[in-house]
């Protein structure tokens, strides 16, 4: 699980730095492609989030 998560953080790292560029960026087609790329890099994130809550490991031990 720690592996999901170290994941999801650099792929939100990742995706706030490409938006980051892309606000500064002067050219637009840097600046398309950048947002973009956060864009992207978001969705991954979110599909990981999901994969994260569906994974046996993060369901809630039943003890007897």
């Amino acid at each position: 699980m720690k592996d999901y998560q170290s994941q999801l953080e650099k792929l939100r790292r990742d995706a706030a730095e490409c938006k980051l560029i892309s606000d500064l960026a002067t050219a637009t087609p840097k600046r398309e492609l950048f947002a973009r790329l956060a864009v992207h890099l978001n969705g991954l994130a979110d599909e990981v989030e999901r994969a994260m809550r569906k994974s046996p490991a993060s369901q809630p031990k039943i003890s007897k």
